[in-house]
């Protein structure tokens, strides 16, 4: 019997199949779901779900329907999909969403990213943890088994193509060669839809694709951009091609990472600037969401545009939740997750990969010169360390660094007057702690880097 415990993490349903997640946690999470949005005062009485393309995600999804339809509700099935496309079915539909993925996580792993109508974020303070709490019961009690359920289908991409095309004209940009590498995940299912001339009109983009079938194993990497060994084969092969820029996406999509002509990554921090400069020529004075790792180049950016820049905690549920608080018409992190306005306040890295290539395609610099204007600072990444108590940790590099501004928004931040700063967060599922360094030269973060490993690694 699953213990739900294990895998209803703060945002999602994430572990391993089919020991931690099986069919019938699924069909228990699915009634617990519908259960639990109508108990909070949210209608439930269609749903809308989706699955990427890993093996074991056609059967927790149709359990998931039984589940809800055993509770008295219809089922719109979307299918294969990216997590952005069910951000899509669910706010053109105006329904609550499930999208069956584990991202970026190994292939014996699958999960739930859960919405409610209109896209708006489920966690665990806005109904995760009583979805949860009802499933175990479900299961504790002993589930009747369900079998072929009756389910709405409906394909979607094309109107998700139409409606990302609607927000970005790219028609008139000059012609761009550019190189995807969707890691055999949805990128091989969504972008030839939405850059492609698969359904819609041909756009002045030539696409040379990496790793487009679809393949939940992950047989030539794994579906995560954010380590640099899965971005080697798309550096190598934007140089090989000659392209003028290179995207790699996630396993669901909902994350894109950015290569310039040379072969070099522009961070996600210049891809949130360059997209919020944007964002305000269309909507002056609004406001911009930052994550606090983000590089202090976006706020600076920001205010340069005429934009109210607004900082987070790290997390999309807090992203999100700010989103709706202040209206903002865009958001970024780190970690190459964008929000927008435009698309229900979620996250769609086909959107950003869009903005991207508009700029580019507007003016007649190289990649690696248009994002220079972005990229003002050295950052370290971010950098793990096990320690046995991070709060004894983190009350030491304080007391090293009495005297410079501090704040508590998340974890502990230090900021000193070079515009140089550091973040040290602690883990809420491991003992971690992350830290985060960046400084106006190479020198100086370095230097600050090492100060502090020196403390919480000593």
């Amino acid at each position: 019997m699953s213990d739900l415990s294990r895998i209803v993490k703060a945002y999602d349903v994430r572990g391993t199949v089919p020991d931690q997640f099986d069919t019938a946690a699924a069909c228990a999470l699915g009634q617990a779901f519908v259960e639990t949005l109508r108990a909070r005062g949210d209608e439930a009485d269609r749903i809308v779900i989706a699955h990427d393309m890993r093996e074991s995600g056609p059967a927790l999804a149709e359990s998931f329907a039984a589940g809800a339809i055993a509770a008295g509700a219809e089922v719109v099935h979307a299918g294969l999909g990216s997590t952005d496309l069910l951000y899509y079915a669910s706010g053109v539909l105006d329904l609550p969403g499930a999208m069956f993925t584990a991202s970026h996580n190994p292939a014996q792993y699958n999960g739930i990213k859960m919405c409610k109508a209109g896209a708006k974020p489920i966690g665990q303070d806005t109904g995760l943890s009583d979805i949860r709490d009802r499933a175990q019961q479900l299961l504790d009690e002993g589930l009747t088994p369900v079998g072929e359920v009756a389910v709405e289908r409906r394909d979607l991409l094309t109107d998700y193509a139409k409606h990302l095309r609607g927000l970005v004209d790219l028609s008139g940009i000059r012609p761009l060669k550019v190189v995807v590498d969707a890691g055999n995940g949805m990128g091989g299912h969504t972008v030839p839809a939405v850059l492609g001339d698969a359904a819609l009109t041909a756009l002045p983009l030539e696409i040379v694709p990496l790793y487009f079938e679809l393949d939940g194993s992950f047989p030539n990497h794994e579906a995560n951009p954010l380590e640099p060994a899965n971005l080697v084969d798309l550096q190598a092969a934007v140089v090989e091609h000659g392209a003028d820029i290179g995207l790699a996406f996630d396993g669901d999509a909902d994350r894109c990472f950015v290569i310039d002509e040379k072969g070099a990554p522009v961070s996600p921090s210049a891809i949130t600037a360059l997209v919020a400069v944007r964002e305000l020529a269309k909507h002056p004075g609004e406001i911009i969401i930052h994550n606090l790792i983000t590089s202090i180049a976006v706020p600076e950016i920001v205010v340069e545009h005429g934009g109210k820049p607004v900082r987070t905690r790290v997390g999309h549920s807090f992203i999100k939740a700010e989103m709706a608080k202040t209206d903002a018409v865009f958001g970024g992190e780190h970690s190459a997750h964008y929000y927008f306005r435009d698309f229900w306040g979620a996250d769609t890295g086909m959107l950003a990969a869009m903005h991207v290539l508009a700029a580019l395609g507007e003016q007649d610099k190289p990649l690696s010169e248009l994002g220079s204007a972005y990229e003002r600072y050295v950052a370290s990444g971010e950098i793990n360390s096990t320690v046995s108590d991070a709060a004894a940790k983190t009350a030491e590099v304080r007391a090293a660094f009495a005297g410079n501004p501090t704040d508590e928004l998340d974890g502990l931040t230090i900021t000193f007057e070079d515009s140089a700063w550091i973040n040290l967060r602690p883990s809420n599922t491991e003992p971690l702690l992350r830290l985060n360094v960046e400084a106006p030269t190479a020198e100086r973060m370095a230097q600050l880097r090492d100060d502090v490993l020196a403390i919480v690694r000593g």
